[in-house]
């Protein structure tokens, strides 16, 4: 008798831990279904109540009330405001915030933007534009027009009504990758940042040659020299062509062009000959 007891016993307890996980794979089914139908719901319910949707503007020419813009100064709030046009009327749900960031960054100045969705029915934009460091003047159609430069080597056009205190960067070029315009870029700012306070006669920078650069610099009487100054030693290069550019004037009034590259000599190059 114990030994039937015991079989019995045995064949009774698969048989409810079987019972137990076929009652948890019903209560899972029904907990996944109930949750596939309630997330259904809210997204149909995100998508067809209006008070999701992006209201457009209240009249032509006017924008969005809705759509809130930050940090714009230069680049044409119009162009940025037309970015978010195909977004009116329709749900915050459906608001592509890669595209439209991908978007904003097409438009000129803009260097970054954050794009924000606030519930229910509102799109926070805060800009970041790019930062110019230099006049350039470029070739168009045989003249030449001025444009201005970022750290990057980003062109940027020059926005009306607004002045800036930049050096003149020559050597530029459209036809460039924005990688070699910033290479030219930093070699200028390496040289303003190391002539300090002398670099305030300085009107031009030209950085065709990037083992070389070339100053435009004031002289006494108005004139203009040009120097060329390596890439290295700018300040003590300067500081010693200005120390003996009287005598240097005195004995070639009409050198105009200097080569400061060898430290200890200045070469007037119109006559090939060492002036010190």
């Amino acid at each position: 008798m114990p030994q039937e007891s015991n079989a019995k016993k045995r064949r009774t307890l698969p048989a409810r831990a079987i019972l137990r996980y076929g009652l948890a794979v019903i209560l899972a089914c029904i907990l996944l279904t109930s949750a596939l139908y309630a997330s259904q719901r809210i997204e149909q319910f995100l998508i067809r109540d209006p008070h999701f949707s992006l209201p457009g503007p209240q009249d032509y020419g006017l924008e969005s009330p809705n759509l809130e813009l930050s940090g714009i100064q230069y680049a044409s709030r119009a162009q940025i405001v037309r970015v978010f046009a195909p977004d009116y009327g329709r749900s915050l749900y459906f608001f592509p915030l890669a595209v439209r960031r991908r978007a904003l960054l097409a438009v000129a100045w803009v260097h970054d933007a954050t794009i924000t969705r606030v519930w229910p029915n509102r799109i926070q934009v805060d800009v970041t534009e790019r930062t110019p460091v230099a006049f350039v003047k470029l070739p168009a159609d045989g003249m030449s027009r001025w444009a201005l430069i970022d750290q990057e080597g980003v062109i940027l056009d020059p926005p009306k009504k607004h002045v800036f205190r930049l050096p003149v960067l020559s050597g530029i070029t459209t036809g460039e990758s924005p990688d070699i315009r910033a290479r030219r870029v930093r070699r200028m700012r390496r040289l303003i940042e190391e002539l300090g306070p002398l670099a305030d006669r300085i009107s031009e920078v030209d950085a065709s040659d990037l083992e070389n650069l070339k100053i435009i610099e004031q002289v006494d009487g108005g004139r203009t020299v040009a120097l060329l100054v390596g890439d290295q030693n700018f300040a003590s290069r300067v500081r010693n062509f200005r120390e003996h550019y009287p005598e240097i004037h005195r004995k070639l009034p009409q050198a105009v062009t200097f080569d400061l590259r060898l430290d200890d000599r200045i070469t007037e190059l119109q006559g090939s000959g060492d002036v010190r």
